[in-house]
């Protein structure tokens, strides 16, 4: 059977299984587009209201699920060797993925040109400001420093109170592999994070009932802002962004399972099906960990590998913000005539690797870590208000595409590395009818 025939076939099972998460994005586009254009506020504020109540409850999970599993993940590995090895492992499916990633997301951009439709709307001074400001932007190696720099918390709980998720996994990752090198001393302080994060993942089964309406909400308020002008306007920034998305999951993705290991795509989107729709709803990646992580264990991948890899993976590994990011930066540049040399397309590409893992699983935050790389350009987003118009237009729908790539990037590397391991199990994945109710 060929690979799209498969893709299609598993994404219907799992639309048949949650039948009421689709519909309640399909009902919330259909909800969308009739309130485009009229004013009603009190629908609007109640839309507004579930789909926030939605994504608050499934957030205040997130940190302690996130510290919870890592320190399970890492401890239960003990060994040092096999952590490195996972971790290395890890760290290079990672890199691969986000270095393919954003090389389609320049590609299309640089030959589709989508800043061009956009150039008339920039004003002629502002154009040549930022011009003159490129040209003489010559500190990207200091930026680049301090962005690492930022990396490490001088105080881990001011970064735990400000939610700064990054600094959050360096400490705890390095609190993780000192527990697990003290040995057996570490069983109080383990055995209560496993207490954590069962107790969140019970949470998680809760919340989900609230799933189909919390994804509604979102869905329909997301469409009923936007406006049909500003799509024509930009209609190819969008069509790059759709395209490059789905050169990642219909032909990245699958490529590199054949490659990395003997994982089927079909069955495992079907696997991660709920993960993928809740992801694509709540434009959150952090948001959709708890459930992402219980359709990976539910469904044939071990505990040990999806606590240590799909926290990790929901900071750090953002290929579908990645792209976006490139795509974004590059439309910029030609919407303000900035002239893209060879140098600086690849400044953009590492710059936007950086700060997609940068990036906090929040809708939203993708464009505004846009900023870290317009200043290895030389460039402030104050700068470039006009352009920025245009993205955070119809920044919801982009959120919500790269969003949805970014968890299936999560599932897929998990995956990956649970197969090179044998810590999963097909008789159970490749079998959906066999599978365990998320919620």
């Amino acid at each position: 059977m060929k690979l799209h025939m498969q893709i299609l076939i598993a994404l219907g099972l799992g639309i048949k299984r949650n039948w009421h998460i689709f519909f309640g994005i399909i009902l919330g586009i259909i909800v969308g587009i009739f309130l485009h254009g009229h004013e009603y506020p009190l629908v609007s504020t109640i839309l507004t209201f579930i789909g926030q109540v939605f994504i608050r409850l499934i957030q205040m999970v997130v940190i302690p699920l996130v510290v919870s599993a890592i320190i399970i993940g890492i401890t239960s590995i003990g060994d040092n060797k096999q952590l490195g090895k996972f971790g290395t492992k890890m760290i290079v499916y990672y890199g691969i993925i986000t270095s393919i990633a954003v090389a389609i997301g320049a590609v299309l951009a640089l030959l589709f040109k989508p800043g061009i439709g956009a150039a008339h709307y920039i004003a002629a001074n502002a154009a040549s400001e930022v011009q003159a400001s490129v040209a003489t932007a010559m500190e990207q190696q200091h930026n680049v420093l301090n962005i690492f720099l930022g990396f490490i918390p001088s105080n881990p709980i001011h970064s735990f109170a400000a939610g700064d998720m990054v600094p959050i996994i360096v400490f705890v990752l390095i609190f993780a592999v000192a527990l697990a090198k003290v040995g057996d001393v570490n069983r109080p302080i383990v055995s209560f994070f496993e207490s954590v994060f069962a107790a969140t993942m019970k949470i998680t089964d809760w919340i989900m009932y609230f799933a189909a309406p919390g994804v509604f909400a979102l869905t329909a308020s997301a469409v009923s802002s936007f406006g049909i002008d500003i799509f024509t306007s930009i209609s190819k920034y969008l069509l790059v962004l759709f395209v490059g998305f789905m050169l990642q999951l219909c032909v990245v993705y699958p490529l590199f399972l054949k490659f990395f290991s003997k994982v089927n795509i079909g069955m495992l989107y079907s696997a991660i099906a709920e993960a993928m729709m809740v992801a694509f709803g709540t434009a959150s990646s952090s948001a959709t960990l708890p459930l992402t992580i219980a359709c990976c264990e539910k469904r044939g991948i071990s505990h040990k590998i999806a606590s240590f890899v799909l926290p990790l993976g929901a900071t750090l590994n953002m290929d579908g913000t990645a792209l976006l990011q490139t795509v974004a930066v590059i439309f910029l540049a030609q919407a303000y005539g900035v002239a893209l040399t060879p140098f600086l397309i690849i400044q953009i590409a590492l710059l936007a690797i950086i700060a997609s893992s940068t990036c906090a699983g929040i809708p939203g935050a993708g464009l505004i870590t846009i900023a870290l790389i317009l200043n290895g350009m030389g460039l402030s987003p104050e700068q470039l208000v006009a352009g920025f118009a245009f993205l955070f237009t119809i920044e919801r729908i982009t959120d919500m595409m790269r969003t949805l790539v970014n968890v299936t990037s999560d599932a897929v590397v998990v995956a990956a590395i649970a197969d090179n391991e044998n810590e999963i199990n097909y008789d159970l994945l490749n079998n959906p009818a066999a599978y365990e109710e998320i919620a």
